[in-house]
């Protein structure tokens, strides 16, 4: 009897999903918790796995469709392997014992080909098999590696570079390539457009020696490591810096509702990560309450979690300021763009080494310029400047911010 595959139940803060990838098909027997397919989000990538041992019987909703909270997708049915998954196993088996008994005439590659083949979806395996295409020729991007059919399109259009033979593509030939936008991207770029729009963003800079963290740091990174299991970075002195800048200019950690100003008593920071599908910002709970450690396990779990498509909508749920490094890019300077309903961003960027003048001399120091954007609708420039000034006090002395001084 088939059973009803639904999409997960969103969010109220998403109203629907749309199918990003299946990765089985209908007829293709699959394992119980097995990936099937991934439903993308304004935020997240939402992964939807078989309940049981069984089969695909029909999928009702295909990708690129939109979905909502807990739609139907498709049917199910346990303990059963449809006639045409049995008949595409058979024929699998015994085309690589076919292969592996000409082991005469190179039958060795043809049965790791066959194999390699095999281990593919069902369009991308008639993909590979239409174009002549080697697997191993492809570089995946799907989730884990997996080759998609754009993958195997791509690789066909890519120019040939033979030894010694000339290009395939014609000169003067400029070639062009359309692809739709993600649904994740298409969000990041709605609200960077509306954030600039919809408030009265403005940028004020200033500088910071890194002098005394890098030595603190080169001190105490190995101690730290062996007693807290983590490496001591700089993103924790920044969270903690700005964390008590927020105290003392509370709004800076306010927002904007209607004609409502919203002060928060609590210290939510975003960190803004880059990933494959796009820009996240997983949020840090209660700043205010972890110690350098806790910041650094958070943030390095948050890393984990955006490289492997992991981050859940609670992850980025909230905040109330935002930490983005364009530093590790080697972005020497830039504007960061606020990331609302939230008031305030602060824009870390490289370390570089110039000459300073101090107390009449001139020193090589390690400097990193910072950017504050802000909403001059309810940040006015002293408290904005203020701030961050209170930032660079912190971090040339970080004493202070460890004495809570």
């Amino acid at each position: 009897m088939a059973t009803e595959i639904k999409a997960p139940v969103f969010p109220e803060s998403v109203a629907d999903g749309t199918i990003a990838t299946w990765h089985k098909q209908p007829g293709e027997a699959v394992s119980r918790d097995e990936v099937i397919c991934d439903i993308e989000t304004d935020k997240v990538v939402l992964e939807v796995v078989a309940p049981a041992d069984g089969t695909i019987v029909t999928i009702i909703k295909g990708e690129g469709d939109t979905v909502l909270s807990a739609e139907v997708i498709a049917q199910f049915e346990e303990g059963v392997v449809s006639g045409a998954a049995a008949t595409e196993a058979v024929q699998g088996e015994a085309k690589v014992e076919q292969a592996a008994a000409n082991t005469q005439a190179g039958a060795a590659p043809v049965v790791e080909r066959a194999q390699q083949v095999q281990d593919q979806a069902p369009a991308v395996r008639k993909a590979l098999t239409e174009t002549g295409i080697a697997a191993a020729d492809v570089a995946g991007t799907g989730r884990g590696g997996r080759i998609t059919k754009e993958d195997v399109s791509n690789h066909q259009t890519k120019p040939a570079i033979p030894a010694a033979a000339p290009l395939s593509v014609a000169v003067g030939e400029r070639i062009e390539k359309r692809v739709p936008m993600t649904r994740l991207r298409k969000r990041v770029a709605e609200r960077l457009l509306a954030a600039t729009q919809e408030t009265a963003m403005l940028t004020t800079f200033n500088e910071v020696n890194m002098k005394p963290i890098m030595e603190m740091r080169a001190q105490y990174k190995d101690a730290f490591e062996k007693r807290h299991g983590a490496r001591l970075g700089f993103m924790s002195f920044f969270v903690k810096a700005a964390t008590e800048a927020l105290k003392r200019y509370p709004a800076v950690n306010a927002s904007i509702d209607g004609d409502d100003i919203v002060y928060h008593g609590y210290y939510d920071i975003g960190v803004a990560v880059s990933s494959e599908r796009g820009l996240v910002v997983p949020v840090l709970r209660n700043t205010d309450r972890m110690n350098y450690a806790e910041v650094e396990n958070g943030i390095r779990d948050f890393a984990y979690k955006a490289r492997d498509g992991k981050l859940g909508i609670e992850d980025m749920t909230g905040g109330t300021f935002t930490i983005t490094n364009g530093g590790t890019f080697g972005s020497l300077l830039s504007t960061p763009i606020l990331n609302t309903p939230q008031t305030a961003i602060l824009g870390m960027h490289k370390i570089q080494e110039r000459p300073m003048a101090v107390n009449g001399q001139v020193e090589i120091l390690p400097m990193m310029y910072l950017a504050l954007s802000y909403d001059h609708r309810l940040i006015d420039g002293k408290e904005a400047v203020g701030f961050l000034v209170t930032i660079k006090e912190l971090l040339e002395e970080p004493a202070k911010l460890i004495l809570d001084l």
